[in-house]
């Protein structure tokens, strides 16, 4: 059966490998910007680029253009510095500029202002401070604030992506579960195993993940603290463990297991009392559950009707209906952050694209233009999609907009890499 083929394969993936961020489509209408060079008060050389680590995240966005530095008429540091008519010529919108400072020892202060040309007017300024080892992250959370600021939406260069990759060929596979930042840097590697690793889940407070390991030669489910690296293993029931999902209170886990009768069905799983509540149980394949955003609903792959379609079920219990109706096959789906769209991998005339299904009416936007698209998470803003592809026989990660007009494309140097799942909002 193609959806448990597609469910429980593992492709060969690689870790210790720097992702590359490649935009391949743009929004037609991307803002013209200039971030000018930041300046650098301290000791000794600049220890970070902050202008161009800026310049990436918005330019990753796809709704902004930034002009590059060698095209610039002027390189001013603070805003009483700015020439308006220098920037208006180049037909730049919005100017940032700033300074990187050192403060004490290993304290630093990213000083910056975000200016509107065609009014000469101050949107944004801000002082941001870092230590000189999260001087990426604190510029990320710039990137926020500035994109933020210009969209009246939440930025979401400051989170992270976990996803999981594989070395070599069997039997001598590699398997690895990383967290980066979103932009693919800074990677983590929180488990590191020689028996498959699957199905990585974000806690709702982005402090823990849950996923599914075989180190024991069979499926169990592990939930593990990023900041400790502590785990406990919730799950290792008789048959399979799998597609672990977090209730939004962060209290309860959707599961997929056989248990001992060897069909797939949906349990929840309270954390704390271990309590184990079964939702469906039918002679069919029911998995990939994920919850609404209220907590109220899940919903769930199931070929109960044939062939694989997206299901929800009450979390309590009760009447099962049928979401998606077109086409043969829907799969894998993730709730969008304004609880309006459901994103699926679906069958587009035998190729495995990236879709989206909206809740209200049920009509289906195809995003992505694929053979093998799969695991779609939505990033906490709801802007985009991070997802699996293959591209010249190599496992990437890429993104999409969910209006389908920007795609991003974060490859590997080597082998293969599956299964992102975006981070939700962290607290700073």
């Amino acid at each position: 059966m193609k959806f448990c083929a597609v469910l429980f394969c593992l492709f060969a993936a690689v870790t210790n490998a720097e992702l590359r961020i490649k935009v391949i489509g743009g929004a037609e209408q991307a803002v013209p910007i200039a971030i000018v060079p930041f300046g650098w008060q301290g000791a000794g050389a600049k220890p970070f680029d902050v202008s161009q680590t800026l310049s990436n995240d918005l330019a990753n966005s796809g709704r902004f253009n930034p002009l590059p530095p060698d095209e610039m008429l002027e390189r001013p540091l603070t805003g009483r510095d700015i020439d308006f008519e220098d920037w208006r010529i180049l037909g730049i919108e919005v100017v940032i500029v700033g300074q990187l400072l050192q403060t004490g020892n290993d304290e630093y202060t990213i000083q910056f202002q975000l200016f509107d040309v065609f009014r000469g007017k101050q949107l944004l300024g801000y002082r941001q401070p870092s230590t000189g080892k999260q001087l990426r992250r604190a510029t990320h959370l710039v990137a926020d604030m500035i994109y933020q600021e210009l969209t009246g939406i939440r930025g979401i260069f400051s989170t992270r992506i976990a996803y999981i990759t594989v070395e070599g060929k069997p039997p001598d596979q590699r398997f690895r579960l990383i967290v980066a930042d979103a932009d693919g840097e800074n990677e983590r590697i929180l488990v590191d195993s020689n028996e498959p690793l699957m199905s990585p889940a974000w806690s709702p407070d982005g402090r823990k993940l849950a996923y599914v390991s075989f180190e024991k030669q069979q499926s169990e489910i592990y939930v593990q603290t990023l900041r400790s690296g502590a785990r406990k293993r919730v799950s290792s029931r008789a048959g399979v463990n799998g597609s672990p999902a977090w209730s939004p209170d962060g209290r309860k886990l959707a599961l997929t297991l056989s248990k001992t009768e060897g069909n797939l069905d949906i349990y929840i799983l309270d954390l704390q009392s271990q309590m184990l509540t079964r939702l469906t149980n039918r002679a069919s394949i029911d998995t990939e559950a994920t919850w609404s955003k209220d907590g109220n609903m899940i919903y769930f792959t199931s070929d109960r009707a044939g062939q694989p379609q997206i299901y929800r079920i009450p979390a309590r219990g009760g009447k099962v209906s049928r979401v998606s109706f077109e086409g043969t096959y829907n799969a894998r789906p993730r709730i969008s952050p304004s609880a309006e769209q459901v994103a699926v991998v679906h069958n587009d005339r035998g190729n495995y694209r990236i879709g989206l299904i909206g809740l209200d009416q049920g009509f289906m936007q195809v995003l992505t233009k694929g053979s093998l698209d799969e695991s779609p998470s939505f990033a906490p803003n709801g802007e985009s999609l991070i997802y699996a592809t293959r591209d010249r026989q190599q496992g990437v990660l890429a993104t999409v907009s969910v209006d389908g007009r920007t795609h991003r494309r974060i490859s590997v140097v080597r082998g293969d890499v599956r299964e992102p799942a975006w981070s939700p909002f962290v607290r700073n």
